[in-house]
C-alpha cells in the first residue's frame, strides 16, 4: 500500500487521489442464488426476474399480435414496433431500428467486409450469425417447427411467416395501396 506521500509512475500521489482510484460504489453481496443455473444476485427481485428464463413463463402478451414476453419491458419495446417507432437510423441508408444494438449490427453490412465464409459453398457474410444460419441450408438442420401442423423450418423467420397461415392476420401493408399481406416482400 502506498502512503499519502509516496510516488507512483506519474509523480506524488495524495490521499485524495488514492481515494479517487477506489470504485464509487461498493458491490452488494450476492445473497440470492438461482437453483437452476447457480447465477448469483444481490436482490431477490433480480433473482425472480431471472428465473423466468428457466420456467419459460411469458406472462406479458401483445394485444395487437399475441406475441408474449417474459418481462413487461420486452413487451413495451415490442409495442414500439407496432407504432412504427424507430429511434435509431442508419446514416448511410436511412433504415430505422428500434434498438441501438440492431443499428450497430446493421452498420457492418455497409463496411463491405465479409470475414465469415461458408466452408461448403464459399458464400461470404459480414456477420457470423448470418453465416451460421446459412449453414443450416446445407445441413438441413431443423431448429423450428409448427406445433399445429408439425411442419419444420430452418429459420425463425420461416416459422413466423408460416404461423400467419393459421390466422386471418395480415400484418404487412403496402405503402402505395394499403392492401395487406401475410408475408413481407
Amino acid at each position: 500500500m502506498m502512503s499519502s506521500t509516496q510516488k507512483d509512475q506519474h509523480g506524488p500521489k495524495s490521499q485524495r487521489s488514492q481515494e479517487a482510484d477506489k470504485p464509487h460504489r461498493r458491490k452488494r453481496e450476492k445473497n440470492y442464488s438461482c437453483d437452476e443455473c447457480g447465477k448469483d444476485f444481490s436482490r431477490k427481485a433480480s433473482l425472480s426476474r431471472h428465473q423466468v428464463i428457466h420456467t419459460g413463463e411469458r406472462p406479458f402478451s401483445c394485444d395487437q399480435c399475441g406475441k408474449s414476453f417474459p418481462w413487461d419491458s420486452c413487451l413495451r419495446k415490442h409495442q414500439l414496433f407496432h407504432r412504427g417507432v424507430k429511434a435509431y437510423s442508419c446514416d448511410q441508408c436511412g433504415r430505422g431500428f428500434d434498438r441501438s444494438c440492431s443499428l450497430q449490427r446493421h452498420l457492418v453490412t455497409h463496411s463491405g467486409t465479409k470475414t465469415y465464409s461458408c466452408d461448403i459453398c464459399g458464400k461470404t457474410f459480414s456477420r457470423r450469425d448470418s453465416r451460421n444460419k446459412h449453414l443450416r441450408i446445407h445441413t438441413r438442420h431443423v431448429v423450428y417447427w409448427c406445433d399445429q401442423r408439425g411442419q419444420r423450418f430452418i429459420t425463425d423467420a420461416q416459422l413466423q411467416s408460416h404461423m400467419f397461415t393459421h390466422t386471418e392476420e395480415k400484418p404487412y401493408k403496402c405503402d402505395l395501396c394499403e392492401k395487406t399481406f401475410e408475408l413481407k416482400k
